[in-house]
């Protein structure tokens, strides 16, 4: 995974943090890794499995449920991390790697880490 990422800007450092962070982590289908996007309006977290390259489960801020939500992004996050938990529970699955995305774990990115615990996964 040698990918050189030229430039400047806050983009291109978040893509060289994720990349120096996927050297690292990586999941399987016991422990998958738990993706999470963090757009400025929206948050989407996925269960991946790399060794097939499937996605095991996933929720976002852009579905039905989210439809009538009322409250800010970071308790939408929260939310995201529980029907994450809640989804893998379904599917068997009890513990994951978290990555991050290149992205600082502070705001909306942690609440969905803790949105999955308080759902009962385990980072």
């Amino acid at each position: 995974m040698s990918v050189k990422i030229f430039g400047k800007g806050k983009a291109v450092a978040r893509q060289r943090r994720h990349m120096r962070l996927r050297k690292k982590i990586s999941g399987t289908a016991e422990c998958p890794r738990l993706v999470v996007f963090r757009s400025n309006r929206h948050m989407e977290a996925q269960l991946v499995d790399d060794t097939k390259g499937v996605t095991l489960a996933s929720a976002s801020t852009m579905t039905k449920d989210f439809q009538d939500f009322k409250g800010t992004k970071v308790e939408a996050a929260k939310k995201v991390g529980s029907l994450i938990a809640e989804r893998a529970k379904k599917a068997g699955i009890s513990k994951v790697v978290f990555d991050r995305g290149g992205n600082m774990f502070h705001g909306r990115v942690a609440a969905v880490a803790e949105g999955a615990r308080e759902g009962g996964l385990e980072l």
